[in-house]
């Protein structure tokens, strides 16, 4: 298996994982929006919102370098 579909297979499964933990709002405001935001993000611990930080910055590495595998593949 290449290191594409590894990472590819990770990003899924890391996908699914917060699918089932995903929150949802529906705002009628920008103001009520943010409001809602903040409670979200503050009512998690610091660890929690630390490793949702880390995970979405894996998730976007992962996106950057295939598109750079599939920039390259397409020259």
């Amino acid at each position: 298996m290449s290191e594409r579909d590894r990472s590819a297979l990770s990003l899924e499964k890391r996908s699914r994982e917060r699918a089932v933990r995903i929150v949802g709002h529906r705002a009628r405001s920008f103001a009520e929006a943010d409001r809602w935001d903040l409670e979200f993000w503050q009512s998690l611990t610091p660890a929690e919102r630390l490793s949702t930080l880390v995970s979405l910055r894996r998730d976007a590495e992962t996106l950057d370098r295939d598109r750079s595998i599939a920039d390259a593949d397409e020259r």
